[in-house]
């Protein structure tokens, strides 16, 4: 019997050499490498990779350059198609529900960059409570005054996180990594969001408090995290961010487009929120200038996640997830299984 075929987009594997032979032993390798979107789509289209079963993207910045897993480019593989395991945590640039409907499962990476992100986390929260910002800009500014001006009154308006609120909005494996790490570090009171309540024993582990209604939470959270996957709409809009505890902190590691930037930048200037710290934008790579000229907003370039062990992890687990598939038929971290139910079309 022939060998299935698994499709590798993007480079060479450059850690896990040991299992990448593992995954030889199973499948024909068959490589687009990092190709434009169009050449990627005539390929498919010219069945140039064959009848695949697999799809294996190691690394989130190459072998995605065909751009975003939409309608047009999910038509097009073969129907012996039946998994796309990638690298990254989000999935926002992948229509998951699509891929479903073909009998194709999505298995993401999020388990391989927990410690990154909540250790970016914990820097974000501090930074929203502690000013950071406004003081790193001082000192680099070289500019005596700016630097006393920072020295003589940043005291005055900055807290300790210790025994405040954090209220999380998605406790899945990132949000309880970093309610793990605040609460232990910080003795930080963890509230928490989701649309499944946890185990007891889980929210023991962290002394978490469920809020089955959001607006609930956000009214006497002391800082308010975003970690929930992006579904197709905002979770902080407006309304929800007029609701937030005044002088309260958010923070987002998940993506930008869950909260309204123009509320967000509103409430800032109002005074309604003390501060925030922002992984992701909106807009990206474009940053929302009137964010980036405040002083109590901390900005990273979308690089919570963004280590070496990270991407050992995702370059390791996305191969896992391809064998596991070929040896059990389930995958580990399928995101969309639950939608599988129809024959392929």
């Amino acid at each position: 019997m022939p060998r299935p075929v698994l499709l590798h987009c993007g480079d060479d594997v450059k850690w896990n050499h040991e299992l990448y032979k593992q995954l030889r032993a199973k499948f024909d390798i068959v490589r687009s490498h990092s190709i434009p979107r169009q050449e990627f789509i005539e390929a498919l289209r010219a069945k140039k990779f064959g009848d695949f079963e697999a799809i294996y993207r190691p690394f989130w910045n190459t072998g995605g350059e065909m751009g975003n897993w939409d309608d047009e480019l999910i038509s097009l593989p073969p129907p012996s198609c039946c998994i796309y395991a990638s690298a990254g945590a989000g999935f926002d640039w992948v229509d998951t529900r699509l891929l479903a409907k073909r009998g194709i499962l999505y298995c993401n990476a999020a388990a391989a960059c927990t410690e990154s992100v909540a250790d970016a986390a914990i820097w974000l929260i501090l930074s929203t409570f502690r000013a950071f910002t406004w003081s790193s800009l001082a000192a680099r500014s070289l500019n005596v005054e700016k630097f006393r001006d920072a020295n003589r009154n940043i005291a005055a308006v900055t807290h300790n996180p210790n025994g405040l609120s954090l209220g999380i909005i998605g406790l899945g494996k990132i949000g309880y990594r970093i309610a793990q790490k605040a609460h232990s570090a910080f003795d930080m009171r963890i509230l928490y969001n989701d649309i499944r309540r946890l185990p007891q024993d889980v929210e023991r582990s962290v002394d978490a408090k469920f809020y089955s209604n959001l607006d609930d939470m956000l009214a006497v959270s002391d800082c308010v995290l975003v970690a929930t996957p992006f579904g197709g709409s905002k979770v902080l809009n407006a309304s929800s961010i007029s609701k937030m505890k005044p002088k309260s902190r958010l923070v987002n590691i998940a993506r930008g487009k869950l909260i309204d930037e123009d509320a967000l930048v509103a409430a800032l200037e109002s005074g309604h929120l003390a501060a925030a710290g922002l992984d992701v934008h909106y807009d990206e790579p474009n940053v929302n200038p009137r964010l980036a000229a405040m002083r109590n907003v901390e900005m990273l370039s979308h690089t919570a996640g963004a280590s070496v062990e990270s991407h050992i992890g995702f370059e390791r687990l996305g191969m896992e997830n391809c064998l596991s598939w070929l040896e059990t038929g389930k995958a580990i971290t399928a995101v969309n299984a639950q939608w599988i139910h129809a024959p392929k079309l």
